[in-house]
């Protein structure tokens, strides 16, 4: 990553309460906007060195970390998929690109499917630290081919390969046409990013709700994991009644995918769809809907007056409809 001055903040958003916001309206009036954002993701067994990070803790030959990795490629994505088709949710999914060539079997079963696909780098083994910022382009033009070759889909995401960064990323992400980003997670609704060019969004991508973090990070139950969905999405269904909200499930089948886990997964989105309001939809779609309704415009005019006005005004109304 280049050298860059200390500064307090990230500088890539602006902060606007909630009661300055104005009011988002979802497609058909509906209160949120779900997405599942599974990572179809495929892990190299022995990478090229990355001085910053190292991809596998234990020394290599890391047999154990790497053949649990590639179970979702192998059982668990199929379970997965089964318990969205149920539910009634297409996928918008968190690619490594490199996968459209080790397992075009996945591509093909998810396009059949209308889902999305986004990039999520080209292997999740390689990170973009250290990099300099025509490579990181080549790799962003690399995606752009690999998804538009092997589906026909315009790239619209971005989660950067294991969330790795440099400080010019959302800049050439947004020059090179992505319209949203995951690599945030301040937020329940879509906001401007601060880009040189473009109009770059960041897409509400939850750590809270990821399996990773619940399964390896917090150690909790599968039926625990089923009520945190429920319950985030119970709230999120509350506040969609004063503007519209979105909430994403992203996901890894192998561990979302083991068969002791699918089915409190599986009830818990069958629970979200049983719900009037509710837009089940793509990161692609959301980001579509926030520009086409003017959302995005008048989201940023509302933080413009935000940050040209007093700070301790109190709370105002939450401004015009955007439809």
């Amino acid at each position: 990553m280049s050298a860059e001055p200390m500064k307090s903040d990230l500088g890539l958003y602006d902060y606007l309460p909630w009661p300055n916001r104005p009011k988002i309206v979802w497609p058909g009036n509906k209160k949120i906007a779900v997405w599942i954002a599974p990572n179809i993701e495929f892990y190299e067994y022995n990478p090229p060195n990355n001085p910053t990070r190292t991809p596998w803790a234990r020394p290599n030959p890391d047999v154990l970390q790497y053949s649990h990795r590639d179970y979702g490629n192998r059982a668990g994505w199929q379970r997965m998929m089964a318990a969205m088709d149920r539910a009634g949710f297409r996928g918008s999914v968190s690619l490594n690109v490199a996968l459209c060539d080790h397992h075009p079997e996945i591509i093909k079963a998810c396009a059949d499917r209308g889902w999305e696909f986004f990039s999520h780098g080209i292997y999740n083994t390689r990170y973009v630290y250290n990099l300099d910022i025509e490579q990181e382009r080549e790799i962003i033009r690399d995606a752009f081919d690999t998804v538009r070759k092997h589906t026909g889909q315009e790239l619209a995401g971005w989660l950067s390969p294991a969330l790795s960064n440099n400080f010019w990323t959302m800049d050439i992400l947004s020059e090179a046409g992505i319209q949203y980003t995951c690599d945030m997670f301040h937020d329940d609704q879509p906001m401007p990013v601060k880009v040189k060019s473009g109009k770059l969004i960041s897409m509400p991508y939850s750590l809270e709700m990821n399996d990773v973090i619940v399964y390896n990070t917090q150690k909790v139950t599968p039926r625990h994991y089923g009520e945190i969905i429920k319950r985030q999405f119970d709230q999120l269904y509350k506040e969609g009644d004063e503007s519209g909200t979105v909430m994403c499930i992203p996901l890894h089948p192998y561990l979302v995918g083991q068969p002791h886990r699918i089915d409190a997964f599986a009830e818990a989105i069958e629970y979200i769809a049983g719900h009037d309001g509710v837009w089940q939809t793509t990161g692609r779609e959301i980001a579509a809907a926030y520009h086409s309704t003017g959302a995005y415009d008048a989201m940023s005019a509302a933080i413009a007056a935000y940050n040209a006005g007093p700070k301790d005004a109190g709370p105002k109304s939450a401004g015009k409809e955007t439809r």
